[in-house]
């Protein structure tokens, strides 16, 4: 009897090191970036972890331990990492990836932490944007830390955007802060009257100066903008009433209450004075989509630690879960495995690590390309600022001729000389890096937060009762509780969808998904191992659906994809998410496998590594083909109106009477047939004739061929855990329980 050779599969034997994921997350040459990540892991799994472990999450106030924990910023070089190097920074040119990776470093103990380094970053990141030289030189040199020589203490500064209380977080356009002149003298600068209440405002109990967003409440002022306030400016700087949170106790999160007296050379970005009105050069809309499409990368990745996180913790916990019980003795198979001897707790496990993985990667690869992404909008703007266009609108209109470009570009094969010469063109790169960015940033946002803090709560659970203990491994309870909040920062869910909805439908965003749905096809045909055969026929099913949504409408005539029908755009904007985080998951392996040999620590067991990894890849490829199937399924077909049993749709059904005449002539007929109409009108017992498909086929076809697409990733769900069940782990955790 013949038998099967499988090919030998290669087991890694140790957790990921920074080796590999150096390599995968593309900082492998930057060693700046790399002291930063060793600086930031020694604060976050010491002073912040036995901050925790000491309990000062439970206080909503802040504490001197909490102030000590930014001193410990400071001294680290986290602080630091926002500048320029001639403000008192030590990393050159855009640092997207940097602070990602410190806030990831930090939430892979406390998101808190986490909140607590970014809020000043948040505070700076309008003035970084749309500032004046002389605002960016002033708050940035005033918010690094002291050089040597220097005797003070660094400014740290809050964001207030804040909606009208109570609806904090619904709609970033409403604003409650009202601007006034207080006092405009001939051929002075003008003062102006800040009134602002905040509400859920980060960083408030140690800002010295707050970014605030308000509105106009002057005929001498034009719309909106966002303004500078200092605590040593005139009228009233109160911090306010701190906030009584369940999570993210290490930041400082208040209800400020502000009255100033400001010049109004502290608008962001300036502003002009056409006929005595005072027109800001950005209102607080520009200012806000510049800073929150960055800023919204780091939280996402905060998400994306804890999940990482938590493997080993949960490992640790499963395979000691009997020891010290009867019958449990060294050696034996209990003792060794513990609750590892059952599949069921290896594959959830599998299920979150791989989830880590893909958010990790999906949230990195956002701030790669906004470093990509920040010198050629700097030079785009440069270029339309020759030309006299400024301004939002005008510069959409502009860059329409670039955007044909980028199409045509990406329509063309590689090799072509005229490919070449239009990647060449820095707006083309811009607008190609610009749409890419516009659907990466709330993705990240909305899936790594959102789906990311659903498996938080299915890795608390693989600890059994231990998981809501104050005493868990890994702090996994308080990671959990926190993910809640950090899918709600920066707009909440509903927010980064809207976004979702408009963003992907653009041609160039749409081409370039063309493009990388064909780059899958000839990944798989060299790793069918990554699931990048399945990923490229859901990315294939998720396309179609949303071309056929947008020409369809209801029973009613309604479109089907329109901005209000947010049943429809909502949720084909989620399956969107997942296709993305399975592909940069998939990329980052492809990288780890052709770099990893470079490196001698990282090759070390490379291909063990590279097994695992790819197994999880293709792991998260059947999980997202499912979504995907699931979510194109309900929005193709929940749109029809179901037959009814009336005569108009079940004149196509069969009476029983044809049925045994037919069968004489076509024997097997009845087997086909599916709705059968007895003599007296009686049917089948359901909502009426089974519904057809016209109109859907290729659907189908499509939808029939991603489920086969799924051949092999149960095959490799098991060989994952099988590696999850042997591989080592230290000793103890690096950080106190």
């Amino acid at each position: 009897m013949g038998t099967v050779s499988l090919p030998e599969v290669k087991t890694m034997l140790a957790l990921p090191g920074d080796a590999v994921r150096q390599i995968q997350w593309r900082f492998s040459d930057r060693f700046d970036i790399q002291m930063l990540v060793q600086s930031s892991r020694s604060v976050a799994r010491g002073t912040v972890a036995r901050m925790v472990a000491a309990g000062e999450r439970n206080t909503h106030e802040w504490t001197p331990a909490k102030n000590e924990m930014l001193e410990a910023f400071d001294r680290s070089g986290i602080t630091a990492a926002f500048m320029e190097p001639e403000e008192g920074g030590f990393i050159v040119g855009p640092k997207n990836l940097a602070l990602s990776l410190a806030a990831f470093e930090l939430a892979w103990v406390d998101g808190g932490a986490a909140t607590a380094s970014l809020a000043s970053f948040l505070a700076l990141a309008p003035i970084h944007e749309r500032g004046t030289q002389e605002q960016v030189t002033r708050y940035k040199t005033l918010a690094a830390p002291p050089q040597p020589g220097e005797d003070r203490t660094p400014w740290r500064g809050a964001f207030a955007l804040t909606e009208p209380i109570p609806y904090v977080g619904v709609d970033t356009g409403m604003l409650s802060g009202k601007l006034r002149v207080a006092e405009w003298k001939d051929g002075e600068e003008p003062w102006l009257q800040v009134d602002k209440r905040g509400r859920f405002i980060t960083g408030i109990a140690f800002a010295n100066f707050v970014t605030a967003a308000v509105m106009s409440d002057d005929a001498r002022i034009k719309g909106s903008c966002v303004i500078i306030m200092e605590e040593g400016d005139e009228g009233t700087f109160d911090r306010g009433t701190p906030t009584k949170k369940l999570v993210h106790q290490l930041s400082s999160t208040g209800d400020p209450i502000f009255n100033m007296k400001v010049p109004a050379s502290r608008i962001i970005g300036g502003y002009t004075v056409k006929d005595g009105v005072i027109v800001p050069n950005y209102n607080h809309g520009e200012v806000i989509e510049a800073v929150f499409r960055r800023t919204r990368v780091p939280v996402g990745l905060m998400t994306a630690a804890k999940l990482l996180s938590a493997v080993e913790p949960v490992i640790r916990y499963q395979r000691e879960r009997f020891r010290g019980a009867e019958g449990s003795r060294p050696g034996s198979l209990r003792y060794e495995q513990g609750i590892q001897q059952r599949e069921d707790a290896l594959h959830r496990l599998v299920d979150v690590w791989a989830t880590g993985e893909a958010a990790t990667s999906l949230g990195f690869a956002a701030a790669r390309l906004f470093d990509a992404l920040d010198p050629l909008e700097k030079h785009k703007t440069a270029v339309l600022k020759e030309q006299g266009i400024q301004g939002g609108r005008s510069e959409m209109k502009a860059l329409k001729e670039s955007e044909q470009r980028a199409l045509e570009m990406l329509s063309l094969k590689e090799g072509d000389p005229r490919r070449a010469e239009l990647e060449a063109d820095p707006l083309v790169q811009y607008v190609l890096m610009d749409a890419e960015g516009n659907v990466l940033c709330p993705a990240t946002k909305l899936w790594n937060t959102g789906h990311g803090a659903n498996m938080m709560r299915e890795a608390v659970s693989l600890m059994g009762g231990y998981g809501i203990t104050e005493d868990c491994p890994g702090f996994l309870a308080n990671k959990w509780m926190d993910a809640q909040l950090e899918a709600t920062y920066e707009g909440p869910e509903a927010v980064q969808r809207r976004q979702l909805t408009v963003t992907m439908t653009s041609e160039v965003f749409l081409a370039q998904f063309r493009a990388w749905t064909l780059a899958m096809r000839r990944i798989a045909s060299d790793r069918p191992g990554t699931g990048a055969c399945t990923l490229a026929s859901a990315m294939n099913l998720w396309l179609w659906t949303l071309n056929y949504l947008q020409k369809s409408t209801d029973p009613a005539g309604n479109k089907l994809y329109h901005g209000q029908r947010q049943g429809v755009t909502f949720a084909l904007a989620d399956a969107l998410c997942w296709l993305l985080a399975s592909r940069c998951q998939i990329l980052d392996v492809l990288e780890l496998d052709a770099r990893g040999a470079e490196d001698a620590v990282a090759a070390e067991g490379l291909a063990g590594t590279v097994q695992f990894l790819s197994d999880l890849c293709h792991t998260q490829a059947a999980q997202a083909a499912g979504e995907v199937s699931r979510i194109c399924g309900e929005l193709v077909f929940g749109y029809n109106q179901h037959p009814a049993w009336d005569e108009a749709e079940h004149r196509n059904c069969f009476l029983a009477s044809e049925l045994e005449e037919l069968e004489e002539t076509m024997p097997g007929i009845s087997a086909m047939a599916v709705d059968v109409l007895a003599a007296d009108g009686s049917h089948p017992q359901k909502a009426g004739p089974c519904a057809g498909c016209a109109g859907s086929s290729e659907f189908l076809r499509m939808q029939n061929k991603l489920t086969t697409c799924l051949s092999g990733s149960r095959l490799a769900k098991d060989r994952a855990a099988d590696t999850v069940s042997k591989v080592m782990i230290p000793e103890a955790l690096d950080y106190p329980a």
